[in-house]
């Protein structure tokens, strides 16, 4: 183009010098028609840039199609540069949608700008139609009301949520983290498991210490009785008894509590391991024999019935436990003269059930379902007099667990109660054909 213009600018200075007029008058002629060619480029660079596809720049002669070409390179690096900025954005909110996190973005004013599912779910938002809602509106708690208000968000704040029972608590942990010209990110915690965990934590430590702390006031109080007076023989002898008792008593809470403990911290038992149902049957029926000699209730009757000989895959020790508790609370809590039967039944599809029956005075059903809590108890006077430590129960539930079964509890006041563990068909094996004409093996053996 510059070529071009020297050209003319040449062509014009000769006729200038001639005083030829119709030279010039070809010459601005020339210069008029490349002026309004150019001028024609322009206009289609400008209607390109104003309505065309940006994608694809239009065929243009001169130093406009340079500039055309130009400013297509700079926008099609401008649009990468926004896909990639988009894409990030997709990926960055992505991983906040698959976080186990409650995210909330407010804006200055505190309304919802974006939340992800977690937080959907935690609060009861619909994430298309709460959007540019006051989240104080949402959110209604009065806790979660004076958070906001006091504007103090290096802690934060303990909710119910909104689907909160009595009988199936929610609680969730709420903070705000400013950022930006006046935003807020909002995060929420599901924290009920960790709550109920430290309730059962401090009561389990307070349990613990009570248990311990009654039998240890006992001895203390006989120790410092026979340091400062003369006992006679047999009155001594009853102190001596005494201390045995409560000593007696702190080692099973010892013992029990050191079972659970190694229940909870070791692997599964193991699928190759095969223990006699019958010999561990055996062996609780005559300890729940010595304990009702112990307890001087020597008019209990114990039943044992075996529907055909099995094996069970599983720990020896923690299959004895399970079942001896059974045995040993049936012998506890059932008064003099009553009848406890130890069964073994198999069912059709090759599960197995133990089970330990007693002719006592049975539990109210409100109690049922909190029978096996640590240190739980339906009477804590009795459990105390008869040496209970409150979590025999707890071990049987785990046994049965750990060994792919379950603990099923039935009692009705002044009808007796039944536990039973059902123990699932591929821990069971038979030892021999058992006849269908054959009958269950019955011991019965009085105490």
């Amino acid at each position: 183009m510059f070529q071009l213009a020297g050209g003319l600018l040449g062509a014009g200075l000769m006729p200038l010098a001639t005083r030829d007029h119709g030279a010039i008058f070809g010459i601005v002629c020339a210069s008029v028609v490349w002026v309004l060619i150019d001028l024609r480029r322009g206009q289609s660079l400008r209607h390109w840039l104003r309505e065309g596809d940006t994608r694809q720049a239009p065929v243009i002669a001169g130093y406009w199609g340079e500039t055309a070409d130009r400013v297509r390179r700079l926008l099609r690096l401008r649009d990468r540069q926004v896909h990639e900025s988009e894409a990030r954005l997709q990926e960055f909110l992505s991983a906040i949608q698959a976080s186990p996190n409650g995210v909330v973005l407010l804006d200055a004013r505190g309304c919802i700008e974006w939340c992800n599912q977690t937080a959907a779910g935690h609060f009861g938002f619909d994430q298309k139609r709460d959007v540019l809602q006051q989240i104080s509106n949402l959110v209604r708690d009065p806790l979660f009301s004076a958070y906001l208000a006091r504007a103090d968000f290096t802690h934060d704040v303990v909710i119910p949520g909104p689907a909160s029972s009595s009988s199936r608590p929610v609680r969730l942990s709420v903070h705000l983290h400013p950022y930006g010209a006046g935003r807020s990110l909002m995060m929420s915690r599901d924290v009920t498991a960790l709550e109920q965990a430290e309730a059962m934590r401090r009561d389990f430590v307070a349990n613990v210490s009570h248990e311990i702390r009654t039998p240890l006031t006992v001895l203390s109080g006989f120790v410092e009785t026979m340091q400062n007076l003369p006992l006679e023989g047999p009155e001594r002898q009853r102190y001596l008894a005494m201390m045995s008792q409560q000593a007696q008593r702190m080692q099973t809470l010892v013992s029990d509590l050191l079972t659970l403990s190694r229940l909870e911290g070791s692997p599964l038992p193991r699928m190759d391991e095969w223990v006699d149902v019958r010999t561990v049957m055996t062996q609780c029926e005559q300890e729940g024999r010595d304990l009702s000699m112990l307890m001087n209730q020597p008019g209990h009757e114990l039943q044992l019935e075996m529907d055909g000989d099995c094996l069970i895959a599983g720990s020896q020790m923690e299959l004895h436990s399970a079942m001896a508790n059974l045995v040993n609370n049936a012998v506890r809590y059932m008064p003099n003269g009553g009848r406890i039967v130890l069964a073994w039944n198999r069912a059709v599809d090759g599960s197995a059930e133990f089970s330990v029956t007693d002719s006592g005075p049975g539990i109210t059903p409100e109690h049922i379902p909190r029978l096996t809590e640590r240190f739980y108890r339906v009477d804590r006077s009795r459990s105390r007099e008869t040496g209970g430590t409150g979590l025999g129960l707890a071990i049987v539930k785990h046994v049965a667990q750990r060994h792919g079964g379950q603990l099923r509890i039935d009692s009705k006041p002044g009808q007796g109660s039944r536990f039973a563990i059902m123990f699932p068909a591929n821990r069971i094996q038979l030892i021999g054909p058992v006849a269908a004409s054959e009958k269950p093996f019955v011991q019965a053996v009085s105490a």
